[in-house]
């Protein structure tokens, strides 16, 4: 396999990882493959088996350099002094069609330095979970890492059960966590620390590059950038579940996944990993943990930048987020520009969905259809609630009034920005229980469908009705 490799990170030396390469997985199968992403990493013109050798571990070109990567980090609160990939090897970096240069990381390679207790593998259903999970996010437009293939093997693992080991191959723009400059900082390691940050802004922040005070820059641009991602959680419904330092992206992208779960009835509470015992990453807790998280990365970058940074740090994350979420919110009601007054508007509507159980994502689709000042019962998914409702609707459609967007532009911009589909944790275990044993079809189905979330799909509605009961208390924890 003659595929480029530049291995940018592998030269800031033996300080940052630790040189090795996968394990392959025994009697490799392909269990699925984005064929766009293969295109944009200029690797659609490769044999089925060049790729298959690739994705499992067996075919590493020469020009790569394998490492696992070294970092630290708060867990739940906790400072972890290190940590490191125990179970992925950066394979290395190559450039995307747009010259961007990406990281092909592979999830689930086998022991490294940094295993610890455990085997280094990944099994099915953590790599299938992952998989649709950073697809669906990047195709609502949140920014995410992504996943190129799923291969599975004949080894076995024991988890809760006996189960297969798998790989996933992850494509990110970076894989620095809060936590890598955590464990320079802590380690008093201050040279690796500020070749980190120059590296950092070199590879991912270069207009930060002249700029008089280019640590400080860095530490406002990740501050600004976490703001955003977690605006963009909390509009769309989405629930990381462990949003320790050692999970958060420099460039603020969702990365690492594990006990997420897309919100389905409006619960601000809602708690979607089951090990989560005292709710610190609850829904309603996360624009709280990423500030908690822009500080704890301010503290590691205190060597570097100036006195008063922390404070300035934590206000343009705040700001970035109320100012993000504030904007997403109105338009998802369909106003084309926010007014100061909306914010009511949006959390009253919020209480309304959460005293009566609404499901978040059916409730905005169905809003998106609403003809203004028509009935809007058939907007309800329970009738009990529309003597509540109807004050509200009054003040919405006087708002609408005020709007200068036609009926049409109006539903036509609420169609993009409120979703039919998304990935409800149910339709995932589907997919799983079917590729468990042996049959892929659901899996490749499901991934279709949300490859077009915004797309009526009317061949597929039963993807976005309301989750059965058996579907609505499924606990995911952080095993994989």
């Amino acid at each position: 396999m003659t595929l480029k490799f530049e291995n940018c990170y592998a030269k800031l030396g033996d300080r940052f990882s630790v040189a090795m390469g996968p394990d392959p997985l025994s009697n490799p199968k392909a269990v699925i493959t984005n064929a766009a992403l293969l295109k944009s990493l200029r690797l659609d013109n490769y044999s089925h088996d060049d790729l298959l050798g690739l994705f499992s571990g067996h075919q590493i070109p020469k020009s790569a350099s394998p490492l696992a990567m070294v970092y630290a980090g708060h867990q739940f609160g906790g400072y972890s002094p290190q940590l490191g990939d125990g179970r992925g090897v950066l394979i290395g970096q190559v450039r995307d069609t747009e010259n961007k240069l990406i990281d092909l990381h592979l999830k689930g390679a086998g022991k490294t330095p940094f295993s610890r207790m455990g085997d280094g593998r990944a099994v099915l259903r953590s790599c299938i979970r992952e998989f649709l999970a950073s697809e669906a996010l990047f195709h609502l437009g949140i920014p995410t890492t992504r996943a190129l293939a799923i291969t599975t093997g004949d080894e076995q693992v024991r988890r809760e059960t006996i189960e297969n080991a798998s790989l996933l191959m992850r494509a990110s723009d970076s894989h620095i966590r809060f936590g890598s400059f955590e464990y320079f900082s802590y380690t008093d390691q201050h040279t690796e620390l500020k070749q980190l940050c120059d590296y950092t802004i070199e590879t991912h922040f270069p207009e930060l590059k002249n700029s008089d005070k280019p640590y400080d820059a860095l530490l406002f641009a990740a501050s600004e950038k976490t703001g955003n991602l977690i605006a963009h959680w909390q509009a769309f419904g989405f629930a990381h579940g462990v949003m320790n330092t050692d999970n958060m992206s420099i460039i603020g992208q969702t990365f690492d996944y594990g006990p997420y779960g897309f919100m389905e009835n409006y619960d601000p509470y809602y708690i979607c990993n089951h090990s989560d015992d005292q709710g610190r990453y609850a829904f309603n807790r996360q624009p709280e943990m990423g500030r908690w998280n822009c500080q704890a990365l301010s503290q590691a970058l205190a060597p570097l930048t100036t006195p008063d940074v922390l404070e300035k740090a934590l206000n343009c994350y705040e700001e970035t987020f109320l100012s993000c979420y504030h904007g997403l919110m109105t338009k998802k009601l369909g106003f084309s520009t926010s007014k100061p007054e909306d914010k009511a508007l949006y959390e009253d509507l919020l209480d309304l969905l959460e005293g009566y159980g609404i499901d978040y994502t059916i409730f905005f689709r169905s809003l998106s259809q609403y003809c203004a000042g028509k009935d809007f019962h058939s907007l309800l998914s329970n009738q009990n609630s529309a003597v509540s409702f109807a004050p509200w609707f009054d003040r919405y459609n006087k708002r609408l009034q005020m709007d200068i967007l036609s009926e049409t532009d109006r539903h036509k911009q609420m169609c993009s920005t409120n979703p039919k589909f998304i990935l409800r944790n149910y339709l995932a275990q589907k997919a799983i229980q079917n590729s468990e044993a042996g049959d892929h079809s659901e899996l490749h189905r499901l991934y279709d469908i949300l490859k077009s979330p915004y797309n009526e799909q009317l061949d597929q509605e039963q993807y976005a009705q309301e989750t059965p009961d058996w579907g609505q208390n499924l606990q995911i924890s952080c095993s994989s």
